[in-house]
């Protein structure tokens, strides 16, 4: 039952082609520490769905991914993530675009082994003309309203950050909004997880403490223990986000070989490398959470 690993042996697991869900929501709560080593390796042609933050765009601009199904990509101040949209407007990925309640319905269809979702949702919009693929179903009662059919949106794999994790595979996630994660886990084959904090049981009589296990650890294939690993994201209860080095990074977009130049300055090859280029374990444990 001990489901301890490294990072470098989820990613192990993965292989070319992949479909990968991604958890949080822009740019918070991101499993960055299991980003940087897809970063770091050989993999490629993946598919990406995601509520997507910096993850998205640096997975496009390192050329790792042929395929991108997505509610947003944003790093929030930052409107549209940078790298992606380079990569959307040079026409480097295949994209479906969805709405925010479309990619819900797609992760649910899923997390309840259904091959579609009917739904209004989409009917009549740019959803339909930009996803001819898509089809509609007829009704079978009385009132015969045509409806959307979303194919279910299944994950081989979900990387999912939490606050709190056991080696059993039970999470805990903190904060006012769980966003979907749960749903993520349940639309996936195989969950590995990224955790601030590794304990040997997360169990407690407190009902509101465990609100926080959203989803079941059957689900979890692996448990990291990451303190820092969703820099340069937001981890609530840990660390805010880190606005400076989004901006900056985002800088990069508009120069020559500018991917290439964050990519050996700042991912390095391991986590400690990372997180000594941004600053320092002090520095990022000092940023301040947003509030809204």
């Amino acid at each position: 039952m001990n489901k301890d690993m490294s990072a470098r042996a989820v990613i192990s697991q993965l292989r070319d082609g992949m479909t990968i869900g991604v958890g949080g929501w822009g740019p918070r709560r991101k499993p960055m520490a299991l980003i940087r080593e897809i970063l770091r390796s050989d993999l490629k042609d993946l598919t990406i769905v995601a509520y997507g933050g910096p993850e998205v765009g640096m997975l496009c601009a390192a050329g790792k991914v042929r395929k991108v199904i997505y509610g947003f990509v944003s790093l929030d101040t930052i409107p549209i993530e940078p790298y992606f949209r380079k990569a959307r407007e040079a026409g480097a990925v295949d994209v479906c675009e969805l709405d925010e309640g479309l990619l819900l319905l797609g992760l649910r269809a899923a997390g309840h082994r259904l091959p579609f979702v009917a739904t209004r949702i989409g009917m009549a919009s740019a959803v339909m003309t930009n996803n001819p693929e898509f089809k509609t179903i007829r009704s079978p009662y009385d009132d015969g309203e045509e409806l959307l059919a979303l194919p279910a949106i299944k994950l081989d794999v979900a990387l999912i950050h939490v606050n709190r994790a056991d080696r059993k595979g039970n999470t805990l996630t903190f904060g006012p909004d769980p966003y979907f994660d749960d749903l993520f886990a349940r639309a996936a084959d195989k969950v590995f997880v990224t955790t601030e904090e590794i304990v040997d049981s997360i169990a407690s009589h407190d009902p509101e403490v465990m609100k926080a296990n959203l989803f079941e650890p059957y689900l979890v294939a692996g448990v990291v223990y990451a303190p820092l690993g969703a820099h340069p994201t937001t981890s609530f209860g840990a660390y805010g986000w880190d606005m400076g080095h989004l901006k900056a990074y985002a800088a990069t977009a508009t120069e020559d070989g500018g991917w290439q130049g964050y990519r050996d300055k700042t991912i390095g090859n391991d986590e400690a490398s990372y997180i000594a280029s941004v600053g320092g374990e002090a520095h990022v444990r000092g940023l301040p959470i947003p509030t809204f």
